[in-house]
């Protein structure tokens, strides 16, 4: 996948290995909090940071695994309300946050995670909330994988005002507007004739370029 990346030695060991225990983890980046969720149970620390099991109340949609540059998004359902998700789909403007998927591997028998990889990175787009009394309810949250800006026009250019806007403190190109009004001579007979050559007419098609190179 375009977005997989972070395979370290352990996770490659793990990899080549015929059996090991997977579990899968999602950290959702909201303005307020940052939420981590895992599909196994209790706690989970992955590079560094603790992530709380959600057991099989957490799904995710299938992942498009090719060797191009594609863009399918994923999509992760949490069944029964979470609180804090809840809240931040209720509340917050989560669109466009980063939302980030992990497979790691733990030792066998254990809740020690030995490697871990990053398999998709994207940005929220929707949040759908079902509440069924027989089904009971389902937070679904649809994303976007953010190989998508490939294909969103930037709209900046070469200017100064899009360099100040990416860079406010650049002034590399402050002057760059001034070469529209630039009258450049070039492969033009100015008069001068450089030392060596002979001034010719400039009239003569045949005496625009120097004849004395050498």
């Amino acid at each position: 996948m375009a977005t997989r990346s972070g395979i370290d030695t352990h996770a490659a060991q793990r990899l080549a290995a015929e059996h090991q225990q997977i579990v899968f983890a999602i950290k959702l980046e909201f303005d307020t909090e940052t939420i981590r969720l895992h599909t196994g149970a209790g706690e989970l620390t992955i590079d560094s940071e603790v992530y709380e099991g959600a057991g099989t109340l957490l799904s995710i949609s299938d992942i498009e695994d090719t060797a191009e540059l594609a863009s399918s998004g994923v999509t992760f359902a949490l069944s029964g309300m979470n609180a804090d998700v809840l809240g931040y789909a209720l509340t917050e403007n989560y669109q466009n946050r980063l939302a980030t998927m992990k497979m790691g591997f733990l030792s066998g028998g254990t809740d020690h995670v030995v490697g871990a990889m990053t398999i998709y990175v994207g940005r929220m787009t929707q949040i759908n909330i079902a509440d069924d009394p027989i089904g009971g309810s389902t937070i679904s949250l649809q994303t976007e994988n953010r190989l998508i800006d490939l294909r969103r026009p930037s709209n900046l250019r070469f200017t100064k005002e899009s360099q100040n806007y990416l860079h406010p403190d650049d002034t590399s190109l402050d002057e760059i507007g001034k070469l529209q009004d630039v009258n450049v001579q070039w492969g033009r007979d100015t008069g001068y004739s450089g030392g060596g050559g002979g001034g010719g007419d400039p009239s003569d098609p045949d005496e625009t370029i120097p004849r004395n190179l050498s």
